[in-house]
């Protein structure tokens, strides 16, 4: 089973992360920010530009989004089971199951908003792949790309 949960991105096309490390919030380019970021490889650890400490790609996720994650793929997989469970017990003489009519399902959550905050910046070695990180981030950044230090 799988589905497919679409977030919000601010108007520059950024995506808003949480280092799974330092837990602060920045934002990545969703998607190529140009012609050498489509022929870029895509990298197989990115790193935090606020503390530099590196993680997989899928472990930025904002709390936010995972439990707003979580509330639209509940409903889902509710059914899913109901259904599963229907035609297990289909047929069986000691057991009736009746599904639901779905009125106990939760509701979907409300959708998530994504605020035009952060400044843009880009590492001098990959200025393919720029970030937003917080109006009062200071002292060196890093890399997203490769986690190398450089000054704002």
């Amino acid at each position: 089973m799988s589905m497919s949960v679409s977030l919000p991105l601010d108007n520059d096309g950024f995506l808003r992360r949480e280092c799974p490390n330092c837990e602060r919030e920045f934002k990545w380019h969703n998607g190529p920010a140009n012609e050498e970021a489509e022929t870029a490889d895509v990298p197989v650890t990115y790193y935090c530009p606020l503390c530099g400490e590196p993680a997989p790609p899928d472990h930025w996720w904002t709390t936010a989004q995972l439990d707003y994650m979580q509330e639209m793929a509940t409903p889902m997989i509710m059914r899913q089971v109901s259904d599963v469970l229907g035609d297990a017990l289909r047929g069986s003489k000691h057991v009736t199951y009746k599904a639901g009519d779905g009125s106990d399902l939760p509701d979907p959550p409300s959708a998530l908003s994504e605020p035009d905050d952060m400044r843009i910046v880009a590492s001098p070695c990959h200025d393919y792949e720029p970030v937003k990180v917080p109006d009062d981030a200071d002292g060196p950044l890093h890399c997203l790309v490769c986690g190398s230090a450089f000054a704002v």
